[in-house]
């Protein structure tokens, strides 16, 4: 493979208008989204003075988004898909319209912010199935993973450059401002995104817990799709050191709260570069076996972080998992497009996204409590050794995921999904 092959692939961008419609209103949308990640802690704190606050909010905001993929993914394999994306944009802008004027006020209340973290929650979550549910069908099959590689992107670069940015204005004109420019961030996808097709998937319609259960069902019979979702879940579950980098930074690294932000951000670059880097992932010929190494990379970089006595070695170790955490997402997205049929494409990529967003959440928890036990060094090698280990687990009982190829006809029905 040449060293220009490496280079991220940019053909849906040339190829689909519908897709630069699309990669353009999540651009802007993971920029200012990130304004209000920030500016919402911030808000919180400056209300309460309460740091149990913080958390509260953000478990209520995750509660609801969990919901409301789960929810999403039904109604995205029954409505029009375009529909949803767009009334659900609406009404999060006028969410955080509300909250800017909420925070504008000389005494803003908590109970606005607690309500507004439900809407948003749950309404991005019925909107986000719905969108990674329409994407295969604007683009050919042969460029999911160049399209998965350019959403990474501009999910990556806001991770790195929005909270500085979130600071900034929050510093000056106020974290309202940061709520307002996301309004209208949203409100300009919306029209950008006006231009997209209808997008209605041929189901016929089923209660909603049925239309749940049957995505549940091809999910446990196709090992492919089964293969990626575990796999994710050893590598989020046990390998997510991410709550334990403070006390890292303070008793492992000796350094204060800017060797905290340190640790945070090198994951974050590595997966930008790696992303940056990722036009293999299009044509590599056995993509599950690239999959499989992917996440091996992450759990490997993770218990190399764990031992590692020198700060540059650490970041430069999580920088590595960050490169590996990429090419593993490109990957799983790709894959789980291809080997799913689009009536259920809703379903299945809201129970992925769901997933993503538990399996975060509970690997955080479980370094907490690992930590506790074995300290956070400990915790962290040892998370990591589990990771590798289960991944070698999944790759050996799971024989159809290490032969799975982007290469082949992408699955149409669920006749052929087994």
């Amino acid at each position: 493979m040449r060293l220009g092959e490496f280079v991220i692939d940019v053909t849906p961008l040339r190829t689909s208008r519908n897709y630069r419609l699309v990669f353009a209103a999540q651009t802007l949308t993971v920029l200012t989204t990130a304004l209000t990640n920030v500016a919402i802690n911030l808000h919180v704190y400056q209300v309460t003075g309460s740091s149990v606050q913080v958390g509260l909010v953000s478990l209520v905001f995750g509660m609801a988004l969990l919901a409301g993929l789960l929810a999403g993914g039904v109604l995205a394999d029954r409505v029009d898909r375009r529909r949803i994306i767009l009334s659900t944009r609406v009404i999060v802008a006028v969410v955080l319209a509300g909250l800017a004027v909420n925070a504008a006020m000389p005494h803003p209340m908590l109970v606005v912010i607690y309500v507004a973290a439900i809407l948003a929650g749950g309404i991005n979550g019925l909107g986000g199935s719905a969108l990674m549910a329409a994407i295969p069908s604007l683009i050919e099959p042969a460029q999911l993973t160049a399209a998965g590689a350019l959403i990474t992107v501009t999910s990556q670069f806001g991770a790195m450059v929005g909270p500085s940015i979130a600071g900034l204005i929050a510093a000056g004109p106020g974290v309202a401002a940061c709520f307002a420019i996301d309004a209208c961030g949203y409100l300009v996808g919306v029209v950008l995104m006006s231009f997209l097709p209808s997008m209605q998937s041929d189901v016929e319609p089923q209660h909603p817990l049925r239309a749940l259960a049957e995505g549940f069902k091809f999910v446990r019979h196709n090992q492919v799709v089964a293969g990626l979702l575990l796999i994710d879940v050893w590598a989020m579950v046990f390998a997510m050191p991410y709550a334990l980098f403070p006390q890292l930074a303070e008793q492992v690294f000796h350094g204060g709260p800017a060797t905290v932000g340190l640790l945070y951000t090198a994951p974050a670059v590595g997966a930008f570069v790696g992303a940056l880097a990722s036009g293999w992932t299009g044509r590599v010929k056995h993509s599950g076996r690239a999959l499989i190494a992917s996440v091996l990379v992450w759990g490997l970089a993770i218990t190399g972080f764990g031992l590692a006595g020198h700060l540059w070695l650490g970041l430069l170790c999580l920088a590595i998992a960050g490169l590996g955490d990429t090419s593993s997402e490109i990957l799983r997205r790709a894959l789980l497009q291809h080997y799913t049929p689009d009536q259920l494409q809703g379903r299945v990529s809201s129970l992925w996204l769901a997933q993503a967003t538990s399996g975060t959440a509970v690997g955080n928890a479980e370094a907490g409590l690992a930590a506790r036990l074995v300290g956070a060094s400990g915790a962290v090698i040892g998370g990591g050794l589990i990771c590798v280990a289960g991944v070698c687990l999944v790759a050996v009982t799971m024989p159809r995921l290490r032969r799975a190829s982007l290469r082949g006809e992408p699955c149409r029905s669920l006749t052929s999904t087994t």
